[in-house]
């Protein structure tokens, strides 16, 4: 009989001690490249990383005699389903953070954020709009990439340090996706686990709402308390700004036309592939000045060489204004492609892992030893933790932990909403806060802040998953079925 058709209760599995060697590799690489290189490195390195552990992944499955072919195939297709989706999404987000900037759409934001905030509310203010902007779209990449890139320049600014702000926009930002009901990642794990919409919603504020007061308490405390906040020039940046861009409420058209985009719900790629085209448009509208010294006002062919220029390629503008250079230069397409090598490295990882047996025999082990709601839970927020770190993307995560606990949540009588509570607690929030995965890598990005250096700041992602445990051991809302039919 030939090895590929065996089915799954006959294959061999690798056992758990076999099966850790793949992840121990990485937390060891991982910690090694930040002692030896900085947490800024870990970009730099992190495909390499990623590949290494998906090739001990490979090397240690083969030495135990589990390495199925098929098996395998059908790991790495899964895992590329729903990675590469990500992709055109990373590459347009490049071409959407140039255009906006070149076009004056992020200065003006800027200037106007510069002009109407105060600095010792900034972090809260900014955590709140993230969080409103992203209930509306639906979606935290999008609302990263468009007004949390305004919020990063406006909070540098103002002398935060780079941490505390993108700490605020993200928390923001996943906090709005989380109990928006147009995130794709809610509906996922709602549908994923059997539970309704809306239903899965409400339960999950019991967690996520006291994550987002704390963190707003926290984030208004240290806009209070921090000594240099608000001393830099902001009356300095915001004339630079007036010298190098058109600043003009028309200009805010721009972002007009993506909320447009977004409330037709177009798909996600297509948004910003637009947004990136009024924002090219808008360069040649707006900002004829900053065209002229790209070398674009020299007739159409001019015109379309700076565009693509624009687009693929980093892009800076000398101002006189050292930090405002550094807000206004732009990567493009080349920008993102440490981090398209990034998710393709966490795509092998995570393929190699599924088809290879290992990921489901030490979740497997996990779920063996579960008995009472508090372990459950516990283990659900571990394993989601465990899946992010090995999957690289958290739609996969949540559909492999949907499957993984789905039977045990109804064997021990729970309700399934408990279920994926526990998985938004533990996959969608915290994908942000792991270099390697799609979230951390995109965020970091986007940002230009590495992922080790914003994660202590994340607020909301860190809380999300500890109230989850905390609201089990407490015995909140843990929804057993025969508590519901006694009632009835």
């Amino acid at each position: 009989m030939d090895k590929g058709s065996l089915s799954s209760s006959q294959r061999r599995m690798p056992g758990v001690a076999v099966s850790a060697i793949p992840i121990v590799a990485l937390i060891g690489a991982l910690v090694t490249v930040i002692v030896l290189k900085g947490a800024d490195s870990v970009q730099d390195y992190g495909y390499l990383m990623l590949l290494s552990a998906a090739a001990i992944c490979l090397f240690a499955a083969r030495c135990s005699g589990t390495l199925n072919r098929q098996m395998l195939m059908a790991g790495l297709w899964k895992s590329g389903r729903q990675i590469l989706p990500a992709i055109p999404i990373l590459v347009f987000i490049g071409t959407l953070s140039a255009t906006w900037m070149l076009s004056g759409v992020v200065p003006t934001l800027i200037h106007y954020g510069l002009d109407m905030l105060d600095a010792q509310v900034f972090l809260p203010v900014a955590c709140m709009v993230c969080a409103v902007v992203s209930v509306v779209t639906g979606t935290s990449w999008t609302t990263i990439a468009t007004i949390g890139v305004a919020f990063m320049g406006i909070g540098t600014v103002m002398g935060y340090s780079p941490g505390w702000i993108a700490g605020a926009i993200i928390s923001g930002a996943y906090f709005g996706d989380k109990v928006s009901p147009l995130s794709d990642t809610t509906v996922l794990a709602s549908s994923s686990t059997g539970v309704d919409l809306f239903r899965h919603i409400r339960f999950l504020t019991i967690t996520t709402a006291p994550a987002m007061l704390v963190a707003l308490g926290v984030y208004a405390l240290v806009g209070f308390t921090s000594d240099g906040i608000g001393a830099a020039d902001s009356l300095g940046m915001t004339r630079a700004l007036e010298e190098c861009f058109n600043i003009t409420p028309w200009i805010l058209v721009i972002p007009g036309l993506t909320a447009v985009m977004i409330a037709m719900r177009l798909r996600t790629d297509l948004t910003l592939a637009l947004s990136s085209l009024t924002g090219l448009a808008g360069m040649f509208i707006f900002q004829p000045g900053i065209v002229g010294a790209l070398g674009g006002d020299g007739g159409f062919v001019s015109a379309v060489k700076m565009s693509m220029e624009v687009l693929m390629t980093s892009t800076g503008i000398t101002t006189g204004n050292e930090l405002l250079d550094s807000l206004v230069s732009t990567s493009g397409v080349a920008g993102m492609m440490p981090t398209v090598l990034l998710v393709l490295g966490a795509m092998f990882f995570g393929g190699a892992m599924l088809g290879t047996g290992m990921l489901q025999s030490i979740t497997g082990w996990f779920t063996g030893r579960l008995r009472s709601p508090l372990r459950m839970v516990g283990a659900t927020v571990g394993s989601g933790l465990f899946l992010n770190s090995c999957t690289g993307d958290q739609y996969l995560s949540l559909i492999v932990g949907a499957n993984m606990y789905k039977a045990a949540y109804r064997k021990a009588g729970l309700k399934p909403q408990l279920l994926s509570r526990s998985l938004e607690d533990s996959v969608s929030v915290t994908s942000v806060l792991i270099p390697w995965n799609s979230c951390g890598l995109t965020q970091s990005t986007v940002l230009g802040v590495a992922t080790l250096v914003y994660a202590p700041f994340c607020l909301f992602n860190i809380l999300s998953p500890v109230l989850s445990v905390l609201v089990a051991w407490a015995g909140w809302g843990v929804h057993r079925k025969r508590v519901v039919v006694a009632a009835a």
